[in-house]
């Protein structure tokens, strides 16, 4: 326990300056591709870490690296920074109050998760100094988690080549090793162009466009039938073609996500909706454009760095939560459903004879609640690399994802108290990593034996670019 002792002292030492830097990214919400400022604060820190800095990662503008060390093996950790649109939220107020501005929030927690993973690869720093061990430490600053799929992109061009180990977190209700479960996910539009015509007067020889989009909404209604039961597909129309209903409109865009529990499954599952969209343009004599914007692999589990996190989260214990916490999270708690709260422990399979408002408990690795799951672009660094991720909570149990109370919460002493108690868990992972050659070759062993048969594919095709958005004028 000696090394994670002295790791732990380096948390400790930095956990201020980190929690000051999560408070500033949660006041400047920046989404999908426009972290300009955002990922400008991480870059300062690692400067100021004393990090050697790669700007530009990826050919994504709002990507960062920071390395530290000589020799040895090479641990990633992952950081994030985007927020949400539609999640404005003042802070510490536990009704709905949205600050004015853009609207933008931090409803998933991401101001909170980037700050930690810099937090413990700094510490794994000065430990790798203090302690004069041989190995590498990276913090890999990642854009547009929510929708973007940056590490997706990144894991294209090679950036975690290399690399030994990626170790990261995501805010949560609970303390657990996160289950490697996750969606593989496409989002791909469907551009159908028809012939714009009198509605009235010439409607035959018109080709609708919207029609065409309609009907394969219909169609996509009745695949999902005859698709695996953890398949999920959704869409939004991004142009319905205009507001006269007396043209026949020429054009229409529908955006779909397409999940599935793997990534080539939802191979498969892509080209039957295409096909659905393609018969929609034959039935209407249109003509459809598709294009993928982003894609995620789904997460590959690695059994050797979840057994050794989840034995670092258990000494640890809780977050030492006060009566101070739990007041302000029992607030929360009242603005939520008895059914919200319910989900939470039924996602976990764990629900103590008397609970408070914030998790004091540890869920044992092998739990299983109900699944009920989402997708990530963590996944596409866990088919390239070995991955292990936490939970640590920072919010009170039944907090929605992507909701104004989970903004309201990203400020508290409490998200405060839980992102240096997760760079904890998180460093001492990476200690045991570098000083256990036994760990090492059976974490390695565990993941060659899963891509072995089906090598990682990245499913966003290579002709398909990052949507980079421009540098506000005001930076």
């Amino acid at each position: 326990m000696e090394n994670k002792a002295l790791v732990w002292k380096w948390v400790e030492e930095y956990q201020g300056v980190f929690c000051e830097l999560s408070d500033r990214v949660w006041g400047m919400p920046e989404i999908c591709y426009t972290e300009y400022r955002s990922v400008a604060e991480h870059t300062a820190m690692l400067n100021q870490q004393g990090f050697r800095v790669t700007e530009n990662v990826a050919d994504i503008p709002t990507a960062v690296m920071g390395e530290a060390g000589e020799g040895g093996p090479i641990i990633a950790f992952l950081g994030e920074y985007d927020a949400l649109p539609g999640l404005s939220q003042e802070a510490g107020v536990a009704r709905y109050s949205p600050l004015p501005g853009n609207g933008h929030g931090h409803g998933c927690g991401h101001n909170l998760l980037g700050s930690a993973a810099m937090l413990a690869a700094t510490a794994l720093k000065s430990w790798l100094e203090e302690s004069g061990t041989p190995g590498r430490v990276r913090y890999y600053g990642c854009p547009a988690e929510e929708g973007g799929a940056a590490k997706s992109f990144m894991a294209r061009a090679g950036a975690f080549d290399g690399v030994d180990v990626a170790i990261t977190w995501h805010p949560g209700a609970h303390h657990e090793v996160a289950k490697p479960l996750s969606l593989a996910n496409t989002r791909m539009d469907f551009a159908f162009r028809g012939r714009s015509s009198h509605a009235a007067a010439s409607p035959h020889l018109g080709r609708s466009a919207l029609d065409a989009a309609e009907l394969m909404n219909v169609g996509v209604q009745f695949l999902r039938e005859h698709v695996p039961q953890d398949s999920r597909i959704h869409y939004a129309f991004l142009d319905a073609g205009g507001v006269a209903p007396n043209v026949v409109q020429a054009k229409s865009t529908v955006r779909y996500a397409i999940r599935s529990r793997d990534v080539h499954a939802m191979f498969e599952l892509n080209e039957r909706v295409k096909r659905v969209a393609q018969g929609a343009a034959i039935m209407t004599d249109t003509e459809v454009d598709i294009s993928i914007m982003s894609a995620v692999s789904n997460l590959l589990g690695n059994r050797p760095l979840e057994e050794a996190m989840q034995r670092n989260l258990e000494a640890l214990g809780p977050v030492p939560f006060d009566q101070a916490d739990l007041a302000f999270a029992a607030e929360i708690q009242a603005t939520l459903t008895a059914e919200e709260i319910d989900n939470c422990y039924r996602k976990t399979g764990v629900k103590p004879a008397d609970p408070k408002p914030l998790s004091d408990y540890i869920i044992p690795l092998d739990t299983h609640g109900e699944v009920m799951i989402g997708s990530t672009d963590v996944g596409d660094v866990s088919w390239v690399i070995p991955t292990v991720q936490a939970h640590v909570p920072t919010m009170a149990i039944g907090t929605p994802g992507h909701s104004w109370q989970l903004t309201a919460q990203g400020k508290m002493p409490a998200a405060h108290k839980a992102l240096g108690h997760v760079a904890k868990v998180m460093a001492a992972t990476a200690v045991d990593v570098l000083t256990d050659k036994i760990l090492m070759a059976q974490m390695k062993k565990a993941h060659f034996e899963q891509v072995s048969e089906k090598p990682y594919h990245c499913p966003i095709p290579a002709e398909v670019k990052p949507p980079i958005q421009p540098r506000p004028d005001t930076l």
